[in-house]
């Protein structure tokens, strides 16, 4: 029971601002988007961006393709058996 009204204290210690400071790191992240390198936006950050992107692109494909794969067996006859 101890440990369950230990819970609140915990969460809040988690989200108070005396406990550690973040550092501003916005002002970074807006020179490296903002510099004319030649890469499109969506691959800026770097490899993470570039296999998210990546990712995202073949389960669109992917998608897609099962949809239609779906609405041309749907838009098929069945076959009667006689």
């Amino acid at each position: 029971m101890r440990v369950l009204m230990n819970i609140p204290r915990v969460g809040y210690r988690a989200f108070s601002t005396t406990t550690r400071q973040l550092k501003n790191k916005v002002p970074q992240h807006q020179k490296l988007f903002q510099e004319d390198n030649g890469l499109p936006i969506h691959i800026k950050g770097g490899t993470t961006d570039v296999l998210l992107y990546r990712l995202t692109m073949s389960m669109t494909l992917a998608g897609t393709g099962y949809s239609l794969y779906w609405l041309l067996f749907a838009s098929m006859p069945k076959n009667k058996k006689v």
